[in-house]
């Protein structure tokens, strides 16, 4: 199977997109929606997270699976050391072998139930995401991916120490990374270049999810642990009653910062869609970067 870092080369820019895995039957369908529609668009590469704790892992191993077996993507599979042992690892990560995938994002993981509850390490399990690179390494010929925080991981005490655990899980034998959200284009590119000057040429990719309904923004600002920038806060305000206007605003806030990206030469955006394929597409489309959006 091709891997991420063969579909990342050359000069064009390329793009991949996130799904989360089905809850349900109906889940399932919306997600197959998606997946069809992006197809054709030839992303570099398509993944779907594990759920919060890990708690949709079996859904996640069988839709990647699917992706594998009935589409032309290129599937990368999600994997976390929460409420794993070792063995349990082991076992999934031979699941992915045995099918064809050979591109794994290795992540620790949140506590399920809380994302900044105390981190419990299963007793015969592991604590670290550099060590589940390595364990990937071990097990087969992986291409491997980790998490990338612009904004520094919540449990780390400062930027400086989680520049350090990111070039662990870089120098573990990881192949590239993926950021978490971000809502400037700076924060992202700092980090990008601080790796760089550390000595490390792995590809940092950014993670991109358009601002588009004020619930969904609460989310996005959730999930990536910073406040909104005052600037971006400032456009976005006059259409808090404005369905239509509020996500028109916020999907040319997402081009405007990939446009800057691709600017400052990153080699891939990385679309979180919640498992939508419309403001991807519009965001491709209004970039150049497809011609059927």
């Amino acid at each position: 199977m091709t891997s991420v870092v063969e579909r990342l080369r050359g000069e064009s820019p390329k793009f991949s997109v996130e799904f989360l895995p089905p809850r349900d039957a109906e889940d399932e369908k919306i997600l197959w929606k998606a997946v069809r529609e992006l197809e054709g668009l030839d992303p570099a590469f398509v993944s779907i997270t594990y759920g919060a704790g890990g708690s949709r892992r079996d859904r996640t191993i069988r839709a990647t699976g699917r992706i594998a077996q009935e589409t032309t993507l290129l599937p990368v599979a999600h994997l976390t050391a929460v409420e794993h042992s070792v063995a349990e690892l082991r076992n999934v990560i031979g699941w992915y072998a045995a099918i064809g995938v050979r591109n794994i994002l290795a992540l620790r993981g949140d506590p399920p139930g809380d994302p900044m509850g105390e981190w419990v390490a299963h007793p015969e399990g592991l604590n670290y995401a550099d060590e589940l690179v390595r364990l990937v390494r071990e097990l087969g010929d992986f291409c491997v991916g980790v998490a990338a925080f612009p904004y520094g991981h919540p449990r780390s005490g400062d930027l400086d120490t989680d520049l350090k655990f990111l070039l662990r899980k870089l120098d573990a034998g990881a192949d590239y990374a993926v950021a978490q959200l971000f809502h400037a284009p700076e924060p992202f590119l700092r980090m990008r270049d601080r790796v760089a000057d550390a000595g490390c040429s792995a590809a940092i990719l950014p993670g991109i999810m358009p601002m588009l309904s004020p619930r969904g923004l609460a989310k996005i600002v959730e999930l990536s642990g910073a406040d909104l920038p005052l600037d971006v806060s400032r456009r976005l305000e006059p259409y808090a009653d404005d369905v239509a206007g509020f996500r028109a605003t916020g999907i040319d806030i997402a081009t405007e910062m990939c446009q800057r990206l691709l600017d400052e030469g990153v080699p891939a955006l990385h679309f979180y869609t919640m498992n939508r394929s419309k403001a991807t597409k519009e965001v491709l489309g209004r970039l150049g970067l497809v011609t059927r959006a």
